[in-house]
């Protein structure tokens, strides 16, 4: 009898074990230990006695038809038909033998693509969709990962920082802004530059003030056609109204700037999640190497490594030497802009699992 098709599923990842390597569906919850052998390269030994050498390695995360071919191709012929991606882009093949492990090393780096990023290192950047893929980008969230990766890469390929160093791009200010040890943000500085000739036509009028946060947009009559218009005291130049109305341009080549945060943690491993915070500010939005940006992250990471104490993550080493010894250290302007004075702040943090006050 004919299995009944499963249904596809509408929400959530997709099933997983489909796709998984066999010994690790044979040993699923049940591995006594893993190592690693050295950067990019982990093992893993389950109860069973089975064993299986994990390669992992870094991507461009848009890969192309080209890029997808030549890395399943060996992974077919190097390894054993397995991949996995992991949550920051890394792709990692999957072998039984170890003697199949350094051609295989070989192989992806012969491709030209860098094995690393396990351990203490600085792991692939996660970022958002860019110029490439979303509607509302200030800058391209991809564009800056491939350029600080550049920066980065012998950080990536050794195990020579005191703990892993986790490190985000957001190309806006509403959708993606993700927590991370180092995250590059973008920061509009100007409220949009609105187009009444085309908000009529273009834009839906109350679908774009319901969705302005702190209420700073209302319906107006500009030269006898219906617009809109922004209480630049409100605004919070955040670019949530550009999505529905195009014309509400925000982004600016000259007041479009980036921000860089850092101590921003997930985890409660050793210590409890933590907020990023903004160190920098104002940094410019300049494509296509964003040198500016570099320069910065490369600065925090050579006084983290010389300075912080092992598995200490970025947040941890900050916590332990305070704030004023950060910029002392980094040589970085503290302003007035770093102090949070918005006047919301505490019902929002209220809000929050983890703060009271």
């Amino acid at each position: 009898m004919a299995e009944t098709p499963r249904h596809p599923i509408e929400s959530g990842v997709p099933d997983a074990f489909q796709y998984m390597h066999p010994v690790f569906l044979n040993n699923y919850g049940a591995w006594s230990y893993h190592e690693r052998l050295r950067p990019g390269v982990l093992m893993h030994v389950a109860k069973s006695g089975d064993k299986v050498w994990t390669v992992r390695f870094g991507t461009q995360r848009q890969l192309g038809p080209y890029e997808i071919n030549l890395l399943c191709d060996i992974a077919d012929e190097f390894g054993e038909g397995y991949v996995h991606f992991t949550i920051r882009s890394n792709m990692e093949i999957m072998v039984t033998d170890e003697a199949k492990v350094e051609p295989l090393i070989k192989a992806i780096e012969d491709a030209g693509y860098p094995v690393g990023g396990t351990g203490p290192s600085v792991t692939m950047i996660s970022h958002t969709q860019g110029w490439l893929h979303c509607d509302i980008p200030g800058t391209d969230a991809s564009g800056v990962v491939k350029a600080l990766m550049d920066e980065l890469y012998e950080e990536y390929t050794n195990e020579t920082m005191p703990n892993r160093v986790h490190i985000t791009t957001s190309c806006c200010q509403i959708n993606c802004g993700g927590q991370g040890d180092i995250a590059i943000n973008v920061q509009h500085t100007k409220p949009p530059k609105i187009n009444h000739d085309l908000v009529a036509n273009a834009c839906e009028r109350p679908s774009v003030v319901a969705r302005c946060p702190v209420a700073a947009i209302r319906p107006a009559m500009v030269n006898g056609k219906p617009s809109l218009e922004v209480d630049e005291k409100k605004c919070i130049c955040c670019g949530a109204c550009f999505p529905p109305c195009p014309p509400m341009q925000i982004n600016d080549s000259e007041f479009t700037k980036l921000a860089i945060w850092i101590g921003g943690k997930h985890s409660n491993a050793r210590s409890k999640p933590m907020f990023h915070k903004l160190v920098a500010a104002g940094i410019p939005n300049n494509a296509p190497r964003w040198p500016e940006v570099a320069e910065i992250v490369k600065n925090i990471l050579a006084v983290y490594k010389k300075d912080a104490q092992d598995w200490e993550r970025i947040g941890d080493w900050v916590e332990r030497i305070g704030w004023p010894r950060f910029f002392e250290l980094t040589e970085l302007p503290f302003t007035k802009f770093h102090i949070d004075n918005w006047r919301g702040a505490r019902n929002s943090l209220n809000a929050s699992a983890h703060i009271r006050f």
